[in-house]
């Protein structure tokens, strides 16, 4: 093989992990492989707080529809540490934190 042949598998591979990324981000671009939602309506999951206790594990207390739950996750499984948590009245203090 000459200096031409590694010249031109150079080029081609270029070619292709370019192509292969101009197709992820048009997959992104359009929401292909996501849920779909119809537009202008409210989100119903969101991540309200996030901790890590260590390497592995994580607390993350996530709000569905006006109720908190709280998770730990990693380990060796999933546990649901309390369920149906009001949120606090007061979104700009944390519970037991005096109000200003």
């Amino acid at each position: 093989m000459d200096f031409g042949d590694y010249f031109r598998f150079v080029l081609a591979l270029a070619f292709v992990l370019a192509l292969i990324g101009v197709m992820a981000w048009l997959a992104r671009r359009f929401g292909l492989g996501q849920p779909t939602r119809l537009p202008g309506s409210p989100r119903r999951l969101k991540i309200v707080e996030s901790l890590a206790l260590d390497a592995r594990r994580r607390l993350v207390l996530v709000s569905r529809d006006g109720t908190e739950h709280l998770l730990l996750l990693g380990g060796a499984n999933e546990v649901t540490v309390e369920s149906g948590i009001r949120p606090p009245a007061n979104k700009d203090s944390a519970p037991g934190e005096p109000k200003p």
